[in-house]
């Protein structure tokens, strides 16, 4: 029985849109697995990790409806594989799913579609808000780097979001730097406040376009929902209590520094060339109109160097992860950055006039 008949392309975007999801490593055999389910012409893909599920749809099918499981990984690779121009067809053979184009056949394993498991959908969701892709992909950007990953505070391996009137929060951290961005939407919503899991941030960024084309969000106690064209994510959310992201944030520092952001990167990656490789640590030294860049490593090297910038505050020497000083310069795109200090003990907040509604937060570290 014919299945699918589809265009290379097509089902190659339908299937990257989904095997992200798919773990390689599972203890259950058919979460390893895609199902494949049409209904009235559409076919849906669908992939899940019981914690994130991903469904996108293939309109203008024919034949009969059917549902049926198949290895994604392997599916999504030879479609990959095939050339082009080629139009891809599956049809059943038995327990088996032969997939053919031109004189290429492949015959994979199937297991039953009443095995597959789903998330159940739509407990306590509240009003949908919606927004242009391309803003919510600039607000992942901006944050996604400062997620923690596999740290035993799981709170942390995520991203917050918040609901708060007129404006949409997001907010990263792995507990020695934060990453904070917001945007203004059109209408007033429900206050709601959820830890987004790092599988799922990293998922959607993927999704995302940078095209005014909308997205809608509409976020639960338990769930969130994500709606693109032709996709939908529903995720599980973390349950724990996000760090006060407020106080970590520091207000009213006395010393100012501005610089052209492409020239301190890269005086910080050749400096970072001769850094620790385990500790990673540089420092930054400023004087008047100058910043100093000096990193050293167990082998008594050392790397310096020196740009001109815009600082009248007192002579400041503080050390920082050089990793994590290039990650917030690297989110960021415009041309001139200002970073806010206290003293040689206290965090760095870099901003930028052309993305206001970002800040990065970084703890200093004793070299």
């Amino acid at each position: 029985m014919l299945l699918v008949q589809s265009e290379r392309n097509a089902l190659l975007t339908s299937l990257s849109a989904v095997v992200g999801v798919v773990e390689r490593r599972h203890t259950l055999p058919i979460l390893s697995n895609l199902l494949l389910e049409k209904k009235a012409g559409t076919l849906t893909l669908l992939a899940t990790d019981l914690e994130l599920q991903v469904s996108t749809h293939l309109d203008g099918q024919t034949g009969e409806d059917f549902a049926i499981t198949i290895a994604a990984r392997k599916l999504f690779d030879i479609v990959r594989a095939l050339p082009d121009s080629a139009k891809v067809k599956l049809d059943t053979k038995d327990s088996q799913v032969v997939v053919s184009a031109g004189k290429s056949r492949f015959t994979l394993q199937t297991l039953p579609a009443a095995d597959f498991p789903r998330v159940e959908t739509g407990a306590g969701l509240g009003a949908a808000i919606r927004l242009p892709q391309k803003t919510l992909k600039r607000l992942l950007q901006l944050v996604q780097f400062a997620m923690a990953s596999q740290d035993i505070r799981y709170y942390l391996n995520g991203m917050l979001l918040v609901l708060d009137g007129k404006q949409l929060r997001v907010v990263a951290t792995d507990g020695h730097r934060l990453s904070y961005a917001e945007t203004q939407l059109e209408t007033e919503t429900e206050a709601r406040e959820v830890i987004i899991p790092r599988k799922t941030v990293v998922e959607l960024s993927k999704l995302l376009g940078d095209v005014e084309d909308p997205v809608e969000l509409r976020i639960g106690t338990n769930q969130v929902t994500i709606t693109l064209p032709g996709t939908e994510l529903v995720t599980k959310v973390v349950d724990g209590k996000f760090p006060d992201y407020q106080r970590v944030i520091p207000a009213n520092q006395p010393r100012h520094l501005k610089a052209n952001r492409q020239s301190v990167m890269q005086a910080l990656q050749r400096a970072a060339i001769l850094s620790n490789e385990k500790f990673r640590g540089v420092r930054l030294v400023m004087s008047e109109n100058t910043l100093g860049i000096v990193c050293n490593n167990n082998e008594q090297e050392e790397a310096a160097d020196e740009i001109e910038v815009s600082y009248n505050g007192d002579p400041l020497d503080v050390g920082f992860n050089v990793t994590y000083l290039l990650d917030g310069l690297g989110a960021v795109n415009t041309e001139e950055i200002t970073l806010s200090l206290g003293d040689a003990n206290s965090s760095m907040l870099l901003t930028s006039e052309g993305e206001p509604g970002f800040k990065y937060v970084v703890m200093p570290m004793r070299i």
